[in-house]
């Protein structure tokens, strides 16, 4: 009877141990999902070496399979979705393409808070880890970053001036955008980005708000006559932009797994996303440069009357959270020192 007890006492240890070594050795693969082609910079140079590190971190026991210009269906504002679901374990989307689902995370988004998309995707985040758990509670943050400053690009006439926008069908990415252009005397028009060309090449829109980057992937050097940007240390706009994973995919890790994406994840990972988009805005102006259309930087007089005449889009706002429960002073107070501790580090 000893023995019999010993064996079985035996064959259950070796059983528990076989079993603890499969989960070790567990291979997990990862759908990534998103909107934009290869050549943009935040798939080339952001996401596929996030998972070329993962994969290397994990031991290859992490895949990622990267599906990029709406390959797996849908449009870009189901992206958000698609990663909560469950239906992909990763997307990278503008979180502004879901309208007032992320209004806290909307105070990154007001009229000239960007410095550089380093710094204020690292803001940004740090934002998200002390203000906003319960906004994105449904989903696990990778990387809560923003686009460097946003710039004017149109067909017909420069915009020199306030006046020169007037009356002028201009595209914007997300509802804060589009009021900012309302005020400053645009017919604002919301679309998602890769929309832009076509509606540009066509005459739906007479010029786009988008940053300097995505000129490039999008072609729209070619389909515009001119740039328009801000003067001083604050870009005129910039978005939110969220890569995020489904919770239940993540917390479904074993341990050691679980601890790569943490460690893929966060501040400083905000920070390399911002970083790449900065270095493909100065690549892309010296492009636009290159073709000899104009590139107008507004004097800061003429900055000045731009930033008076937004000022009701940042007010609006404040009032608006105030009706939704949120201190929107506090928000935008916050989100300014971490964009100024930031950028000054």
């Amino acid at each position: 009877m000893i023995r019999r007890t010993f064996l079985a006492s035996t064959a259950a240890a070796g059983l528990g141990a076989a079993t603890t070594r499969r989960a070790a050795a567990q291979e997990v693969t990862l759908r990534l999902h998103q909107l934009l082609s290869l050549q943009a910079i935040i798939p080339g140079k952001a996401l596929v070496p996030w998972a070329h590190k993962v994969e290397t971190e994990s031991g290859g026991r992490i895949k990622v399979e990267h599906y990029p210009s709406m390959q797996l269906g849908g449009a870009p504002p189901s992206l958000y979705d698609q990663a909560r679901d469950g239906v992909v374990d990763l997307v990278w989307t503008v979180l502004g393409y879901n309208p007032g689902r992320f209004p806290g995370a909307e105070v990154f988004e007001l009229p000239f808070m960007v410095t550089s998309a380093e710094a204020t995707s690292k803001a940004f985040h740090a934002f998200y880890e002390r203000h906003l758990q319960d906004e994105f509670a449904d989903i696990k943050p990778i990387a809560l970053h923003v686009h460097g400053p946003g710039t004017l690009h149109m067909k017909g006439p420069p915009v020199a001036r306030l006046e020169d926008l007037r009356g002028r069908k201009v595209r914007g990415p997300t509802r804060i955008i589009t009021t900012l252009l309302e005020r400053l005397g645009a017919v604002p028009v919301g679309m998602p980005v890769p929309a832009v060309p076509e509606a540009l090449s066509k005459g739906v829109i007479d010029g786009t708000v988008i940053p300097w980057e995505v000129t490039i992937p999008l072609g729209i050097l070619d389909l515009v006559d001119s740039h328009t940007q801000v003067s001083g240390d604050h870009g005129l706009y910039t978005a939110t932009l969220g890569f995020v994973m489904n919770r239940g995919a993540y917390e479904g890790l074993p341990d050691d797994l679980r601890a790569v994406i943490d460690a893929n994840s966060g501040v400083e990972t905000a920070g390399l996303f911002g970083r790449a988009l900065d270095r493909g805005d100065a690549a892309a102006e010296q492009a636009a440069r290159e073709t000899g259309k104009p590139v107008i930087t507004i004097d800061e007089a003429e900055t000045r009357r731009w930033k008076d005449a937004s000022l009701p889009v940042i007010d609006d706002w404040i009032a608006e959270m105030s009706g939704r429960g949120i201190d929107g002073k506090a928000h935008l107070d916050a989100a300014r020192t971490l964009i100024d501790q930031y950028t000054a580090s």
